[in-house]
């Protein structure tokens, strides 16, 4: 996975779904969605269990066509804090919404689903976090 295209994308993206994001401030997904909104970031919380609450003071949404029909923006990266397996119906919503990439989170990979979206012409990050990765390109040590 190249380093160029995470930089790219990092550095075009404007709207992000955080697809699994939580309600507690001590998982990552939280921290991770709440470091990208500060960062300057426009964050879209995804999240069925907790659709129609607010996190981040974000209006959560049971999922992206929901996320992107009530933002009125387009997605360009789905970040994903989701298990492995849940991966390829994510991906299928990707496609069907023309979102731009999809980002699997640090310990996530599903070579099925990246080469789905590989074929319908999304960027594909498995594996890395996207926090971790804004820290790297812009050389913020903590």
């Amino acid at each position: 996975m190249s380093e160029i295209l995470i930089d790219q994308l990092l550095n075009t993206a404007k709207t992000i779904a955080i697809v699994g994001i939580s309600n507690k401030p001590e998982r990552d997904s939280f921290k991770v969605a709440q470091f990208l909104q500060e960062h300057g970031y426009r964050i879209l919380a995804v999240n069925p269990m907790q659709a129609g609450t607010s996190i981040l003071g974000l209006t959560c949404y049971a999922n992206l066509t929901e996320a992107q029909q009530g933002s009125g923006c387009l997605i360009d990266i789905v970040d994903c804090f989701r298990k492995a397996e849940d991966i390829p119906a994510i991906v299928s919503e990707a496609i069907a919404i023309q979102a731009k990439s999809v980002w699997m989170q640090l310990g996530i990979t599903n070579e099925l689903a990246a080469e789905q979206a590989k074929l319908a012409g999304l960027d594909v990050v498995m594996d890395r976090c996207t926090k971790i990765e804004f820290k790297r390109l812009h050389n913020i040590l903590n």
